[in-house]
């Protein structure tokens, strides 16, 4: 029997808008600092959850098969990019270690990141292609890291280790459910043991540092694991903590802390500085990706991250893609704390460095907000299309800022 065929699949494809919620996050969500009155049964999550549900539904899925079987750009063009990428080949063997070191002596935390990207990568390579040799690729890495890792450690980069790899890793899990010789199960439990319990420590008590004292995206990536944690185990207080979090956290990952002033530009766009502007462009991008990796995953389970706040976020790209466009943007002078005594930095000016840096985050912004929305989103189209096709790990260098996301977003947003 095929493996390909949509009974081997678990896919059902419950919606989670106007369904009953539970509110089971609300113990994790006071951990966090949200008041009661700012968890309701409205915000919480439900008891079905939708799969796959995380960066890709079943709909994405579907299109981009339908799409690259039919030789359509630019769904072939995304697809010929896959398919080129080293780590998508089903000859890919996996280096699961018992052991991941990222930050101090002994960093190893480049076989898990490429390992990710290789699961992800033929787990996509299946879903599109229906190719029987990437599927079993992508289960003998998942496998292999499911039965092997038992921890994650190194300095204070542990936490971004957890957080990064946390919610990818769980995106090529979650493509694969259902597959015959998927240990899903032991999977999940690694994935409960190991990475959420850095991704709740960090969440809650920031490494004993001041509440401001990390950038954006150390909260982001620790909000992304714990929501795709959520997701693929099936987890509704998991789910509800990092929503809450991502709504009214205390750090600078959440969305108003993330983009802290407002503005409209003289052809009347609405933007928003983001919380790294100051400080290079490649974190700013980077942000971009995991803030759009929460939005993505909520929104395939009914949750409108993306408008959240009058549509803060779209706020934010609008004015970073503006600006690594070559164009000016205002700047209002961020101060913060930092270290365990806050003592107080400021930046007085937008930050030059890696302007222009590529990274394969915009075509799933550009695709929400102006595709399924309808919305101007001129800059962050300008940014999307001069970038398409988007490639993922392995296409944007070797180290590990190009393995921050996971890619391929015009193959599999496209519309």
């Amino acid at each position: 029997m095929s493996r390909t065929s949509p009974h081997h699949l678990d896919n059902h494809h419950v919606s989670r808008r106007g369904l009953l919620k539970s509110a089971g996050g609300l113990t994790a969500a006071l951990a966090l600092g949200t008041s009661v009155t700012d968890v309701t049964t409205a915000d919480a999550a439900p008891a079905i959850f939708t799969h796959p549900g995380m960066l890709h539904n079943a709909g994405d899925i579907n299109r981009a098969k339908a799409r690259v079987a039919a030789g359509t750009d630019p769904w072939l063009s995304g697809w010929n990019r896959l398919t080129a990428n080293s780590h998508s080949q089903s000859s890919w063997t996996p280096r699961a270690t018992a052991t991941i070191i990222r930050g101090g002596t002994g960093e190893n935390y480049s076989l898990l990141y490429n390992d990710i990207a290789a699961a992800y990568q033929n787990a996509l390579r299946w879903r599109v292609g229906g190719t029987e040799a990437n599927a079993q690729c992508a289960v003998r890495i998942l496998n292999a890291w499911a039965t092997t890792l038992t921890s994650v450690t190194g300095n204070a980069d542990r936490f971004l280790a957890a957080g990064l790899y946390g919610w990818q890793f769980a995106n090529a899990a979650e493509l694969m459910r259902g597959y015959d010789g998927f240990d899903l199960a032991a999977f999940q439990e690694m994935m409960a043991n190991v990475f959420y319990p850095l991704n709740n420590s960090f969440l809650t008590h920031h490494n004993d540092a001041c509440i401001t004292n990390y950038w954006a995206n150390w909260d982001l990536c620790n909000i992304a694991s714990i929501l795709a944690i959520g997701i693929l185990n099936e987890d509704s207080v998991k789910y509800d903590q990092a929503v809450a979090y991502a709504k009214s956290g205390a750090g600078n990952g959440s969305v108003a802390h993330a983009v802290p002033y407002l503005y409209t530009d003289a052809d009347g766009y609405d933007l928003g500085q983001w919380q790294e502007s100051g400080r290079d462009q490649g974190h700013t991008v980077m942000g971009m990706g995991q803030l759009g990796a929460i939005c993505e995953m909520a929104w395939n389970q009914g949750d409108d991250l993306y408008s959240y706040d009058s549509k803060r976020f779209l706020k934010a790209a609008q004015y970073v893609a503006k600006y690594n466009l070559g164009n000016d943007v205002p700047f209002t002078t961020y101060t913060w704390g930092s270290g365990q005594n806050c003592a107080q930095n400021s930046q007085t000016a937008i930050s030059a460095s890696s302007r222009g840096q590529v990274r394969p985050v915009w075509a799933m912004l550009h695709y929400h907000y102006n595709r399924r929305l309808s919305l101007d989103d001129k800059y962050v189209s300008q940014m999307c299309f001069s970038v398409a096709p988007e490639g993922g790990g392995g296409d944007y260098g070797s180290t590990s800022g190009g393995y921050d996301q996971l890619g391929f977003g015009t193959l599999m947003y496209a519309k």
